[in-house]
């Protein structure tokens, strides 16, 4: 039983969850190294921690498909995975805001739609409904995770993606209302 639970894919969502912290530790870092000293409000520290949040996205990518194809969805799975995707998301944009990179009211939009969603889903897994995710929650994530990193690297335009990933938010979570509404007011 206890390798079953603590299988390939559930491990890679696991180390997501440790990979968060670690992000804002080196988002807190505002130390200047030569390769950064050319990209004005860009230290050592926010390099990092972009590589170290493209690493924990790619889990993401990996944790799924890997469950999928081996036959390795477990109950831990279905509730670590979207956890650890919404806790390393949620401590960069924290961070982000620190940062003045970020508004906050953004992200208590994005934030206030994942509760959202997270309440409807269990609802419906109460009454036994199973709701998957949509390609446009998946969009959603790509285009969050993108603009994440672009404003952690301080690239330019990464609050244009971010608008983006925000609007897709919103629709998506809409999405998800319009299709649970029943099971809401049923």
């Amino acid at each position: 039983m206890h390798s079953k639970i603590f299988n390939v894919p559930n491990t890679l969502s696991l180390i997501r969850v440790f990979l968060a912290p670690v992000v804002l530790l080196f988002l807190s870092l505002r130390i200047d190294a030569p390769v950064t000293r050319h990209i004005p409000g860009l230290s050592w520290g926010d390099v990092v921690a972009a590589l170290v949040f493209i690493i924990a996205s790619l889990t993401d990518a990996f944790d799924g498909y890997i469950a999928r194809k081996y036959k390795l969805v477990t109950t831990l799975g279905k509730f670590i995975d979207p956890l650890a995707d919404k806790v390393l998301v949620i401590a960069a944009m924290l961070a982000l805001i620190e940062l003045n990179r970020l508004p906050a009211w953004i992200v208590m939009v994005i934030i206030t739609r994942e509760f959202i969603v997270t309440g409807l889903r269990l609802v419906a897994a109460a009454e036994g409904v199973v709701i998957a995710a949509s390609k446009g929650g998946k969009l959603k994530t790509c285009c969050q995770i993108a603009a994440l990193i672009m404003l952690i690297l301080n690239i330019p335009y990464g609050m244009i993606v971010m608008w983006i990933a925000m609007i897709l938010t919103v629709w998506s979570g809409m999405d998800y209302m319009i299709k649970g509404s029943s099971i809401i007011t049923g």
